[in-house]
């Protein structure tokens, strides 16, 4: 568990446009995901479960679907009288309203925030990425190396290297490059986003960046070059377990489908590390004498009477009899209505699938997403 002053700020602010209409009326972070969380609930559970206090939470695009579900963070032991959760939307100062210009420009406006915390070290995360890791490791290792700022990496696919920030390192894995999505990158260690700051040198640098007008006010593509370029003592710390950057509809169905594997390493029934979301008060799930269910995650409140392979549902979904759901992911209250097929697909939150209607195919390379806006595919 942590033991120093430790204040994470989460990045939550995103929009997720390549998600296309799943982010239509939420932030990406809010995205429904696995059945019955949200993208942002594993890095507040990470949080909570490496022993951190004090989180900030940036918000910005779309907040209120958001803000309503971590209301003051009761879910993930928050709601505390000394430090705990609080919500860091944009605000009007002397100089205007203005939105946040960027990861860097998010942190820099909560500068006043952070000095009254007086911390020793920030943790910056991002709110839509699937993972669980342990924080308290990672400050480990950032105050062994004495580093000034720490960055969690991981081996990505070597064809997926150049959507990343990419560093690298010498024989201790100090960081010697850093390179923001590179066209040929060096090599496939790439940065998760996940950064442990000493404070008093990411206030030193969040001014500095403030200052430079050409800067895009980023991390990845200001503040960490800045910083190595000046020489500061930068580490990479190299993570193994499951992490997903769920960017596209694709992706987003794929880590969801990943739950349904039993070699799947991120263990949702792993009672030593919980993933810890607000819930709702729903009757159990009931499937009917002659309902099929297999290799499915079925959450409260379903009433299944057809079948259901390899799929996920959320709350409050039908499937009415001789319905037909296979290899797919559907949101709270849907209905499949009698003789329906849906195969490999996303289904947002709210939709009919009307009697005899046919969603998709068994054996294509493609994700159909079906939302109020019709039916695409991905």
């Amino acid at each position: 568990m942590i033991e120093s002053k430790v204040v994470a700020m989460l990045l939550a602010g995103g929009q997720g446009s390549r998600l296309k209409t799943l982010t239509k009326k939420v932030a990406k972070p809010a995205v429904p995901f696995g059945g019955k969380y949200r993208i942002i609930d594993f890095a507040l559970s990470n949080a909570t479960n490496s022993g951190i206090d004090d989180i900030g939470i940036l918000t910005q695009y779309k907040p209120y679907l958001l803000n309503s579900h971590i209301g003051i963070g009761t879910s993930w032991d928050y709601d505390r009288n000394m430090g705990g959760l609080r919500i860091l939307p944009p605000f009007t100062s002397e100089d205007g309203g203005r939105w946040y210009t960027g990861t860097a420009n998010a942190v820099f406006e909560n500068i006043d925030f952070l000095d009254e915390m007086n911390p020793e070290y920030v943790l910056i995360l991002s709110g839509d990425h699937i993972y669980k890791m342990d924080y308290s490791k990672l400050l480990k290792a950032h105050k062994e190396k004495d580093a000034n700022v720490t960055i969690a990496v991981m081996e990505v696919p070597w064809e997926d290297a150049s959507r990343f920030g990419i560093v690298n390192v010498d024989d201790e894995n100090k960081i010697v490059e850093f390179e923001e999505k590179p066209e040929n990158p060096k090599n496939n260690m790439a940065s998760m986003g996940i950064y442990m700051f000493d404070w008093k040198h990411l206030r030193e640098y969040l001014i500095k960046d403030v200052k430079d007008r050409d800067s895009d006010n980023d991390f990845g593509k200001n503040v960490l070059p800045l910083m190595l370029k000046e020489g500061q003592k930068m580490y990479a710390w190299v993570f193994d377990g499951y992490w997903k950057d769920v960017g596209t509809v694709k992706s987003y169905w794929e880590a969801n489908m990943d739950l349904l594997d039993p070699m799947n390493t991120l263990d949702l029934y792993d009672k030593d590390w919980r993933i810890y979301t607000r819930t709702r008060n729903l009757p159990p799930q009931y499937l009917a004498r002659g309902s099929e269910v297999k290799n499915s995650l079925v959450n409260e409140g379903c009433y299944i009477r057809g079948t259901l392979k390899n799929s996920i549902l959320f709350s409050d979904v039908i499937i009415e009899e001789d319905a037909m759901v296979i290899d797919s992911v559907v949101h709270s209250n849907c209905v499949i209505e009698k003789g329906a097929k849906v195969y490999r697909a996303v289904i947002s939150e709210g939709i009919t699938i009307e009697a005899g209607q046919v969603i998709g195919e068994e054996n294509s390379e493609n994700i159909c997403l079906v939302s109020e806006e019709g039916i695409s595919m991905e």
